[in-house]
């Protein structure tokens, strides 16, 4: 092992105010690089199975997304600031799937579906404010299909936010346990 030279730090050793900003700096380039994936790729398949299916597996793919942050929750010298990192990540994650449906559902059904045509940004501010339950009753859905999918996203709402926060919260209490119990010596947790 070579020892760093004056002046020059270890690779392997990041300053420790710089450790406990990795999560947060992880989940705004995750967030970042999704939001713009959703405004720039371009989606223009049908509405059809396929879409339903892919909506489906985004939905799972988040659940496992939650999974593995709830083992990295509990494993994490940083429990709550994990915890952070799981929450700033998965919620828009969850938001922009349903978006990036409601826009496609949208633009196959013409102007049938909501009370108006749905843009990109428009199909997020919708999801947001169904997830916010704000309802401002701008964008509403009127067929009966977007009343049932709008449906599905308050339900997988309340679910989501059910199971982030006992698992979230049962994660951090885990984690703290350990790593009280492994460590004789703590860092102040931020």
């Amino acid at each position: 092992m070579s020892v760093p030279r004056e002046g020059q730090r270890d690779r392997r050793t990041r300053p420790p105010r710089v450790r406990p900003l990795l999560p947060l700096l992880r989940s705004a380039a995750v967030v970042a690089t999704s939001t713009t994936a959703y405004f720039l790729l371009p989606l223009d398949s049908a509405l059809d199975q396929h879409t339903v299916v892919v909506l489906v597996l985004g939905m799972l793919g988040i659940g496992a997304l939650l999974a593995l942050q709830a083992v990295g929750i509990v494993r994490s010298p940083y429990p709550r600031l994990r915890a952070v990192e799981t929450l700033s990540t998965a919620v828009p994650l969850f938001l922009l799937l349903f978006s990036a449906t409601y826009f496609l559902y949208a633009r196959e059904e013409g102007g049938h579906s909501f009370s108006e045509p749905l843009s990109r940004n428009d199909a997020l501010y919708f999801t947001v404010t169904v997830f916010a339950t704000v309802g401002f009753g701008d964008i509403v859905p009127v067929s009966q299909a977007a009343r049932a999918l709008t449906t599905c996203q308050m339900v997988a709402d309340l679910v989501l936010v059910g199971v982030i926060a006992k698992a979230v919260v049962g994660a951090v209490r885990i984690g703290l346990e350990r790593r009280r119990s492994s460590s004789s010596v703590e860092e102040p947790e931020p």
